[in-house]
């Protein structure tokens, strides 16, 4: 990948269909069987719903709200955005009705597409109110029990309408540059109103090889992931889509939470990205699971994970029965664990909160890599990720190629690079807030709100929020470590 020029993110992906054509692309469950699109099926889906976007009028710069769970048409519809130059708007499907509206009236959206009738009931009077909205494109038409100020299409006519018209959407998709923003993610709130985020093509694309060149040592090939985190979320969104597009990977879509541990068994991922809480969940079912058997299960259990995280911790400390022992460990205990995660994985990827070293050290311990990595929706959202072969549990890695992450006097970790967004929406003072200036008359440096810092080997480590320090007495106390 790094020796692509991609202009943009929509091109990326044509460029990588004239290339894989009909090798299977997007897995879905269909009565009851993962089912396969191709890369060639894919763009047949895109194109026409870039032409039916382009019928109702929406041009580019234009943003569309996007409000669906993790499925083949979530990729098609942000690719069709993009692909014409306009901007997707990815919303949560936990949203209310005012979050909703909220985010319609302040990206100015022409108009939603929206995936189930659940979705859409709260989606649709949020657009009726929205000033500027005027179509709710819906995969799964809803009941209407109202009039609305918005066109109400279904998804297939959408469709059917683009096949019959000729605008060549490949050489569109060419057009429009690395500085052009691709999508506005809005940050959750919880510090305040949400902010839409301002990414741009070249943000997201330089996330994605910075990925590929710290995942090098895996030997990145014939990759398959497993998505589930919502693609609404920067994390997903890039690691989950975009970075697996950029490999010429397979996506599988999980079913929902309640059939993860079945759907990994099914699509047997080699890389697999998500959040601590779910590696803890594993970790409570797997240990609760040791604990029930009892007996030489749980003693050859805990032997396992002795002698693995021995062996991690201090390379070369195992005797010669030790690693005699270990070795007969990996078949009776770590390829029983493995295959619970499909049997092929090269790396669990975890990002969006921090990572318990304990809990790192016990999938570690079983065979089971896990790199812990570290980024904000500003930043699109990787800052660093740690190196297979050198990976270090207690930090979150050293930056990504081409980052440069700094500690500040007051120990707030800052970040420069071209992962950096552009801004928020339509908020300048917020955008002027998030960044300080360079000294030496550089680029500014983005503010992360997190306080941190880098060891000798260039390995950064999160101490805590620079809204949490507390100061008393001359000395500095960080909550977290507490």
């Amino acid at each position: 990948m790094a020796e692509q020029n991609w202009p943009n993110l929509a091109a990326m992906f044509f460029d990588q269909v004239d290339r894989l054509g009909e090798r299977p692309f997007l897995w879905v469950k269909r009565h009851g069987d993962y089912k396969a699109l191709s890369w060639g099926d894919t763009a047949a889906r895109v194109t026409p719903l870039a032409r039916g976007l382009l019928a109702q009028g929406v041009e580019p710069g234009d943003r569309v709200m996007l409000v669906s769970e993790n499925r083949p048409a979530w990729l098609v519809s942000d690719l069709a955005i993009m692909s014409i130059g306009a901007i997707t708007v990815p919303a949560y499907t936990t949203n209310t009705e005012d979050d909703h509206l909220h985010i319609l009236r302040n990206s100015g959206a022409r108009g939603v597409i929206v995936s189930n009738r659940r979705l859409a009931e709260r989606v649709l009077p949020a657009a009726h109110k929205a000033p500027k909205a005027e179509f709710v494109f819906a995969m799964d038409l809803p009941g209407l029990s109202q009039e609305l100020s918005v066109k109400v299409l279904h998804m297939d006519d959408v469709l059917d309408r683009g096949r019959e018209n000729h605008q060549n959407i490949v050489e569109m998709a060419g057009q429009w540059g690395t500085g052009d923003t691709a999508c506005i993610i809005y940050t959750s709130g919880t510090g305040g109103v949400p902010k839409g985020v301002m990414l741009s093509h070249r943000n997201i694309l330089s996330n994605c090889e910075g990925a590929v060149n710290a995942l090098m040592d895996l030997g990145l090939g014939n990759e398959v992931f497993l998505s589930f985190l919502p693609l609404s979320h920067s994390y997903e969104h890039m690691a989950g889509q975009f970075f697996p597009m950029t490999i010429g990977a397979e996506i599988y879509y999980a079913e929902g939470a309640d059939t993860l541990a079945a759907n990994l068994v099914e699509a047997r991922p080699t890389i697999m990205t998500a959040v601590p809480r779910l590696y803890e969940t594993f970790h409570h079912r797997i240990t609760l699971g040791v604990k029930k058997a009892g007996g030489l299960k749980e003693k050859m259990f805990n032997r396992t994970v002795e002698l693995g995280t021995r062996d991690f911790q201090h390379p070369g400390s195992l005797d010669f029965g030790e690693r005699i022992v270990n070795r007969v460990l990996d078949v009776l205990v770590r390829r029983k664990v493995q295959k619970r995660f499909g049997g092929r994985l090269k790396a669990l990827v975890s990002g969006g909160a921090p990572l318990n070293p304990e809990i790192g050290m016990f999938f570690t311990a079983l065979g089971l890599r896990i790199l812990q990595g570290y980024g904000q929706t500003e930043t699109s959202p990787s800052v660093s990720i740690n190196i297979p072969s050198t990976m270090k549990l207690h930090t979150v890695g050293p930056p990504l190629k081409g980052v440069e992450v700094k500690i500040a006097n007051d120990g707030e970790i800052l970040v420069r690079g071209p992962n950096v967004f552009a801004g928020y929406w339509e908020r300048p003072e917020a955008t002027a807030e998030a960044f300080e200036a360079d000294p030496d008359g550089g680029d500014a440096w983005f503010r992360t709100g997190d306080l941190g810092a880098v060891d000798a080997d260039g390995y950064v480590s999160i101490v805590g929020r620079a809204k949490e320090l507390i100061i008393t007495g001359g000395f500095n106390v960080y909550p977290r470590e507490v």
